[in-house]
């Protein structure tokens, strides 16, 4: 379709507000779900990282254990 002015593009012959309604409504969801799992993303990466900390500290604390586990075998 071949319009001869861009007032007459916009107004998309007479449906020009439900086109372009629909534009800002499909952006506006597609922007929300990027929005989200941009989000989601971080959330998940900080809760990674808290876990694997987390896991090193029992791991250490487990090693330390034994250490002082091994300690008082060898003493009694």
């Amino acid at each position: 379709m071949a319009f001869d002015s861009f007032t007459d593009f916009v107004a998309m012959g007479g449906y020009g507000f439900y086109v372009w309604l629909s534009f800002f409504l499909s952006f506006v969801v597609l922007a929300g779900v990027a929005l989200e799992t941009l989000l989601a993303k971080r959330q998940l990466a900080k809760k990674s990282k808290q876990l694997q900390q987390r896991q090193e500290r029992l791991a250490r604390r487990k090693a330390s254990r034994a250490e002082v586990g091994d300690g008082n075998e060898s003493k009694t």
